[in-house]
């Protein structure tokens, strides 16, 4: 039930209308390796940092048992960094700043021991860096995941198809979904998608919650926790891949009944994470906050229709 990380470990300088900071931890492989830290033991992060990066925080990583050995320090070198500002809907953001530092010749290292991992998820990189690590592991993992974005869909297409025909999943926002497929419809950009290689898609759409495609039939819908204050939603996608994937890794089942439950422990991790700042609510929860959380998600859409006709 091994998982292997690939994404960004970094800094963040993050600006919302209710508050701003100055650098912060941040970054996908972050924010996936807490989240998926709270349902597997046995995790791997593969990832490149600056010299820059606090020690504290690699302790900290550490501590919620996660293997480091794929995690490169570049010495005289800067971590990447990241500084967007918010709407105030919190649903668009700018970005202000962006610094690639050691991820502008990122090439990723799998180690020995990561290789015989049941579970991948490949957080958002240049998909060039997610070809290497499918081309570089041994044996095809027992389920494959990968997260994108606009980006990446106007600069390295041909790349992005060649990594989404050896995966088993993406994990897009609806923007990126229309932006991939061409369609406006959301039905229809999973079908077009699928195409393309994975046979499960999810959208994820903020606020509005998220919709599971499941092979060629099958579609579920989770809601999104209806919160009084959304303080900052950096991350929150990473989180919910963190958390979708590690309930998968600790179940060992990719059935598409399990794969409805691990959407809503997602969500439950991502409505956490905009709780705080950065990593700041999600690294110390304790289990019964997250099954509580998790009821609160089952309550939400629980309802009697046996005397509705």
């Amino acid at each position: 039930m091994s998982l292997v990380t690939v994404g960004s470990v970094a800094f963040d300088a993050i600006e919302t209308p209710f508050g701003k900071t100055d650098k912060i931890i941040g970054g996908a492989g972050t924010y996936i390796a807490i989240s998926s830290s709270y349902f597997v033991d046995k995790q791997n992060i593969i990832a490149v940092i600056g010299d820059d990066f606090p020690k504290e925080m690699i302790d900290k990583l550490e501590s919620k048992g996660v293997n480091l050995e794929g995690l490169q320090i570049k010495k005289g070198e800067k971590s990447f960094f990241w500084s967007g500002k918010y709407a105030n809907d919190m649903n668009s953001r700018e970005t202000l700043v962006t610094e690639l530092n050691v991820l502008g010749d990122f090439d990723p290292i799998v180690p020995d021991s990561y290789q015989e991992c049941d579970y991948l998820m490949l957080g958002n990189l240049s998909p060039e860096v997610q070809l290497k690590v499918i081309q570089r592991l041994n044996n095809r993992p027992k389920l494959v995941a990968l997260d994108t974005m606009n980006f990446w869909m106007e600069t390295a297409m041909d790349d992005l198809k060649k990594a989404l025909k050896k995966v088993d999943i993406i994990i897009i926002n609806d923007e990126e979904a229309r932006q991939l497929s061409g369609e406006f419809s959301l039905v229809n950009a999973a079908k077009a998608i699928q195409k393309m290689g994975p046979k499960h898609l999810i959208i994820k759409k903020g606020e509005h919650g998220a919709l599971l495609f499941h092979e060629s039939n099958n579609v579920f819908f989770a809601p999104a926790l209806p919160l009084a204050e959304v303080f900052d939603p950096t991350g929150a996608g990473d989180t919910f891949a963190g958390g979708f994937m590690g309930y998968l890794a600790s179940t060992e089942d990719i059935s598409f009944e399990n794969m409805k439950r691990a959407v809503i422990i997602g969500s439950a991790m991502a409505s956490f994470c905009v709780e705080k700042f950065g990593i700041e609510r999600i690294e110390n929860l304790t289990v019964d906050e997250i099954k509580d959380r998790i009821a609160e998600f089952v309550d939400l859409t629980d309802f009697d229709m046996h005397h509705a006709i």
